[in-house]
Parts: C-alpha cells; structure tokens; sequence
C-alpha cells in the first residue's frame, strides 16, 4: 500500500480565528494518525510562478486514510471554525 499527502496553501484573512481552525485541525491530524510534515515553515520558490503563503503537508497511510481525516466529525469541526478565517487550496496527492 502507497502513502498518500494532503498538500495545502493556505491564505489566513483572519489570524486570531484561524487559531480555533489550527486547535481542531491538530486534534483532528492526531486522531486521524497523520503524520505532519511540514506546516507553515519558510517556503521558497525554486521554479515558476507560485507564491505560496502558509503550506501544509501531512502524511497518511493512503487515500483511503487521507479521506477519512477529510470527510471526518473532527476535521468538520475545524473546518467550521475556518469559515471566514481562511482561503484553503487543498489536494490529495497518493505517494509512492
């Protein structure tokens, strides 16, 4: 079975809500078993025309895991609290 990544380029419009959605999201990576990999470090763009803002990738034991984190009560939660705080650009990606 091949890993899977949830990579996300997050644009925060509300710094102090966005917290709640990082409380949530946290308990949500934790219960889901992901493992995180990067999340909001320095990003530099070595090719083409991204500017990304605040990235995160986390780690799942496939797709199927991924998914269940997305589609799960306790992301919904963090998700909820999101909601004017954040643009979200969000993709699952399967590894190798």
């Amino acid at each position: 079975m091949s890993s899977a990544y949830i990579i996300a380029n997050v644009t925060v419009t509300n710094p102090v809500q966005y917290e709640e959605y990082k409380k949530w999201s946290s308990a949500a990576i934790k219960a889901h078993g992901a493992e995180i990999c990067a999340r909001g470090g320095q990003a530099q763009v070595l090719e083409g025309d991204w500017t990304p803002e605040r990235v995160v990738i986390l780690k799942f034991s496939g797709l199927a895991a991924a998914h269940a984190f997305y589609d799960s009560p306790e992301y919904g939660k963090a998700r909820a609290a999101r909601q004017g705080a954040a643009v979200m650009r969000m993709i699952v990606v399967e590894g190798v």
